[in-house]
């Protein structure tokens, strides 16, 4: 009986979080103010200084994810 549970508990103990993790919240986060600042930097002229800002915003935010997720706040 013991043996049987400890399988079943193998088989079923994956846990799916959907994204619902610190590291995956932190880089959309940022991606989100970075695709937002892209936007309005685009509507204003275009204005390249705030396009720059925003293109590093976004590779900021990939490091973030990775880093975050690396420190176990994200999912293996």
């Amino acid at each position: 009986m013991i043996e049987s549970a400890d399988r079943a508990t193998r088989t079923v103990a994956k846990e799916y979080h959907h994204g619902r993790t610190p590291a995956a919240w932190a880089g959309s986060i940022i991606a989100a103010i970075a695709f937002t600042l892209g936007a309005v930097a685009f509507v204003l002229g275009p204005n390249w200084t705030l396009i720059w800002v925003a293109s590093v915003l976004l590779v900021l935010s990939l490091v973030t994810g990775g880093v975050l997720r690396r420190m176990g706040y994200g999912q293996p």
